[in-house]
């Protein structure tokens, strides 16, 4: 992909989420199977969802529950990748404590405002929201305990620079908790050049084999690419193609 067609596939993923923001959309495809096309969140169970208002509990964009895979504990240090409104933030802030932080970083601004109002409605003062790329993390060097995303990571044109980037800002023995969107197979080239499928975390998603190959050359170890339902049942050239998984992996002490 040259460096051209890199950003025009930036510039469409960030016009996709920066309308979802403004308009209150929830999720970033259309309905239907474990793809992110929900007008309710059917990822979180309602304990998680505890004491989260309904607006904020809904507006969810992902395809999975990356924050309970991150089995986060008092006192830890995550990071989530394209946090959105905030809503797995939220969820993990309450889980680390006081005593932990939680550190979203998304691309769009107007994720980022959405997110900081969520912020300040919840009273949640143990989150920062930060601007900036998965591919460029502004996060320190060794610095989290978990790195977490959901249906985020299918958007980046570089995932090989993205999984650097979460083993670099990891601590050693630092874990990789993931929802997202993966393919049993190459997609037709048709999918791959259509913007709009970028945006709806379809057109950029890794085969399974690529994605468990990409951490492990990125140096993490314990790898697991665990599919689960198929994500676009609804869009012909998709169906059977496409599916939700649940990925995890781990930073080398």
């Amino acid at each position: 992909m040259t460096t051209l067609q890199l950003d025009d596939v930036r510039s469409a993923v960030r016009d996709h989420y920066a309308q979802r923001a403004l308009n209150g959309d929830s999720c970033c495809g259309p309905e239907g199977g474990d793809g992110c096309g929900c007008s309710t969140n059917p990822f979180h169970n309602t304990e998680l969802l505890a004491e989260i208002p309904e607006d904020i509990a809904n507006f969810t964009l992902g395809c999975g529950d990356a924050v309970s895979l991150a089995h986060l504990q008092p006192g830890e240090v995550a990071v989530d990748l394209g946090s959105g409104g905030g809503l797995e933030c939220f969820i993990a802030a309450k889980q680390v404590g006081p005593g932990g932080h939680v550190i979203g970083v998304d691309m769009t601004p107007e994720m980022l405002g959405k997110a900081w109002k969520n912020a300040a409605r919840l009273k949640v003062e143990n989150v920062d929201f930060r601007k900036g790329f998965m591919e460029n993390l502004p996060v320190a060097d060794a610095s989290a305990d978990v790195v977490m995303s959901n249906c985020v990571i299918n958007l980046s044109p570089d995932k090989p620079q993205v999984f650097l980037e979460i083993f670099r800002v990891l601590k050693p023995g630092g874990r990789v908790a993931v929802s997202d969107i993966v393919t049993n197979g190459a997609l037709p080239e048709a999918v791959r050049h259509d913007m709009e499928l970028w945006g709806a975390c379809y057109a950029g998603a890794l085969d399974v084999q690529d994605y468990a190959q990409g951490l492990a050359a990125a140096g993490f170890v314990d790898v697991e690419v665990k599919p689960k339902g198929e994500a676009a049942p609804e869009i012909e050239q998709l169906a059977g193609k496409v599916f939700s998984a649940a990925i995890t992996a781990r930073k080398p002490v």
